[in-house]
């Protein structure tokens, strides 16, 4: 396959990274997403796995090096391997990586190293058991755990997500400072952002990323140069621990100047930023299965990328829930 010109918006940031969501169900209930659970709502199917290799195509022909495959949570779906696989088998695409909450891991992870995952993200926003499953709603962290360790056997290159929550965030951080002097994962803290459904909670949670990367610089932690397929993450490392941790704080100075990914929904929409005001439907497009006509439309898209998601403006866009397009 011959690769275009790498896709370059009108503010001169290259996009590498693609993060796919396969379906918005999501079994968990989140306090700061989906209190309340998933709430059913007519709309189209999600992507099959057909379609789904189109859009990987057109991505990758337009430079795309990384695939993150997002939900809700894409364990529900039952060819979850299979979505693995396309994207493994997609020239260009060098890295395929999953952002799950981890309920399925222990007896999928397996399948999953086999398909072909290069690299895991877990969420798991305490080590607490009883604070992970009043934030969660379901008692299950021994087992989440117990599949990250599996998955470490297995060379998957795996990172933890823990959303900043400012009750309690220090304790939390002792904890998992105590976890990651012994366990090689990289532990991603994200700044609680504000979504259309979680205002009041936001106003009452909202911890600033950095106060906690503030304490690890003093405490000797070190930045790591940024790749440029990688997340948002400013990640840090330290002689003393085997793990790392990273920092995700959309709300700091200049946050989107580094922006190098978009964003396919499960029902086949562009998000050209998380907080847009809406996605750009191309499943016409993609249900063709032309995906060099697919990545001419999405080079035509890009031109109308914002320079910021506004979200230091109180702006929440179309983003009812971070459930909708995988954060």
């Amino acid at each position: 396959m011959k690769e275009n010109r790498v896709l370059e918006d009108g503010h001169g940031r290259r996009f590498y990274y693609l993060r796919l969501s396969v379906t918005d169900v999501c079994n968990f209930r989140c306090d700061y997403c989906l209190p309340d659970g998933y709430q059913a709502s007519p709309k189209q199917p999600d992507l099959s796995v057909a379609e789904a290799t189109t859009v990987m195509r057109a991505f990758a022909q337009l430079g795309t090096r990384k695939v993150r495959l997002t939900g809700g949570e894409p364990s529900l779906r039952k060819d979850l391997p299979q979505l693995i696989q396309a994207a493994k088998a997609t020239p260009g695409i060098r890295r395929v990586a999953l952002t799950s909450n981890g309920y399925k891991l222990p007896s999928a992870i397996d399948t999953w190293h086999h398909a072909g995952l290069d690299q895991l993200n877990i969420s798991i926003d305490s080590l607490d058991p009883s604070e992970f499953a009043h934030i969660t709603g379901h008692d299950c962290l021994p087992k989440i755990l117990t599949g990250i360790d599996r998955a470490l056997e297995l060379g998957v290159q795996t990172k933890v997500n823990a959303v900043l929550l400012s009750d309690g965030a220090h304790d939390r951080l002792k904890q998992f400072l105590a976890w990651l002097k012994t366990t090689p994962v990289t532990l991603r803290f994200i700044e609680l952002m504000q979504t259309g459904d979680n205002r009041d909670y936001f106003a009452s949670n909202h911890l600033r990323g950095a106060e906690i990367e503030q304490l690890l610089i003093e405490t000797g932690w070190q930045l790591l140069p940024r790749a440029i397929d990688a997340g948002p993450a400013r990640e840090y490392v330290h002689p003393n621990y085997a793990g790392r941790i990273g920092l995700i704080t959309p709300y700091s100075k200049d946050f989107c100047s580094s922006c190098n990914r978009l964003r396919i929904s499960a029902q086949g929409k562009l998000h050209l930023c998380l907080f847009s005001d809406a996605g750009i439907d191309l499943r016409h497009a993609i249900r063709d299965g032309d995906a060099n006509a697919l990545a001419e439309s999405v080079r035509t898209m890009i031109g109308n990328k914002e320079v910021s998601h506004y979200l230091q403006q109180g702006n929440t866009g179309g983003t009812e829930n971070l459930s909708i397009i995988g954060g």
